[in-house]
Formats: structure tokens, sequence, C-alpha cells
């Protein structure tokens, strides 16, 4: 029976359990071990989660300790604060840490009183890695925040010095969640089919040793038994028997 994939919900209790325990081997874009450890300290129980932990496990947020911060505060071990009071409605969903590049924009116009051309400009500085014009936007995003929100120099100073380090690799949400969407449709079709997506995984492994041998103590861990090949039950790619 073919299944719909579109159809698969994003909301199953069964599939966070399996990404809260870090059995991700296989879960697209889950499956370091770095993230493997990122994932259980997350303990994710909805898609907005999945979604984050896309955009934050990247070496820009990592360096930054926007990622260790996200997780503390998603379980409550700190508190959740916002640098100035203009910045909650942008980074509210997300405990007061910034995750997105639109998160950015928001705070641009919000707080600076950029326009949406100076805030997408600011986002393309960003998203490509631009120091030059990263440095040119620091004065005027400082100077904003000043005239427009009468926030303390200082303060924004530090916050522009935390935007630097996010800006070394950071996400738009819609390449987030588009990620995250196949990281929860895979997880999904392991916590509830392991079998079959063990057999699948390690068909379209087939010519890597490498993966398959990962992917065979995987199965141990899983209690599935993977049988060595049999003239007479054996098919050309791993298979269900």
């Amino acid at each position: 029976v073919a299944m719909d994939v579109a159809a698969i919900p994003i909301d199953d209790q069964k599939t966070y359990e399996l990404l809260s325990r870090g059995d991700t081997t296989g879960v697209f874009q889950l499956e370091s071990s770095g993230m493997k450890r990122y994932i259980k300290d997350l303990k994710p129980d909805r898609f907005e989660d999945i979604v984050a932990m896309v955009a934050l496990y990247r070496p820009g947020p990592l360096t930054a300790g926007l990622t260790d911060s996200f997780i503390r505060r998603k379980n409550g071990l700190e508190k959740v604060v916002y640098d100035h009071p203009t910045m909650e409605s942008a980074l509210k969903n997300t405990y007061g840490v910034v995750v997105y590049q639109e998160q950015v924009m928001k705070i641009a116009k919000d707080m600076c009183g950029f326009t949406g051309g100076q805030a997408d400009t600011l986002r393309k500085a960003i998203g490509k890695k631009n120091a030059d014009m990263m440095a040119k936007m620091k004065a005027e995003f400082i100077e904003g925040a000043v005239k427009h929100s009468g926030a303390d120099k200082k303060l924004i100073d530090d916050f522009w010095y935390k935007l630097e380090g996010f800006a070394d690799y950071c996400f738009n949400k819609s390449h987030a969640a588009c990620y995250a969407l196949i990281a929860v449709q895979t997880a999904y079709l392991k916590a509830h089919y392991p079998d079959a997506f063990m057999a699948a995984l390690m068909t379209s492994n087939k010519g890597n040793l490498e993966d398959i041998a990962k992917e065979i103590d995987e199965c141990r861990v899983m209690g599935i038994t993977v049988a060595p090949p049999d003239i007479n039950e054996s098919f050309m790619g791993f298979a269900v028997v």
C-alpha cells in the first residue's frame, strides 16, 4: 500500500518521543552525533522546536551560544529575557533567542525604524555573510535604535555583537521549516514502521559500506535482525521478510 507522505502528521507523540531519545540515525538533518546530543537535551514536543533546531545547529548560532540558550530556555533552565521590549514581538516564539533572518528584519523595523527595504538589505548582508555591508548597516542600526526606541547604545552594541556571530551561518525560517518537515516525516516513518524504514535506508546506502555497518548496528539497538544473504530469501535490496 502506497503511503501519502503529505498526510503524515507533524504532531505525532510517538515521533517526538523518538526524537527526544536521540534515536535519529537515518532521520533527515538530525543524525549527526552532535545533533543527537542537542535534540536529546532539547526534548522537542512540537514542530516549531524542530524548525528552530535545524536553524540553530549551524556554526554561527553554535559559536554565539544561541543554541545552548534556546535549549535551556525551552526547558525552563534559563530565564527568557529580551534585550529591549521592542524585541519581544519578534522573539517571543523562540524564547527571546534570535533564530531566523526574518526575526532580525522585524527587530530592525520595530526597534530601529527601518523601512522594509532597509530591513531586507540587512537580511541580505546577514544571509550572504557580507562583512562590508554589515559594517555599513551597523551605524544605521545602532543610531536607529537609539533615536526610534530610546535604546541604550551599549545595549545595542552588545546585541549587534551577537548578531555578527549569528550571521556566520543563519537560516531563513522558510528554509528551516522545509528541512524540519522532512525530518519529522522520516522520524514518523522510523517510529511507526521501523523494519521497513531501516530496510529502505540500507537499500539507499547499499553502495556505502561504512553507512551500512552503522545502520546494521542501529538495527541491533532497535531489536531488528539483519539476516545474511540467502539465495532462497534475498532480494536485490534490503527488504522485510
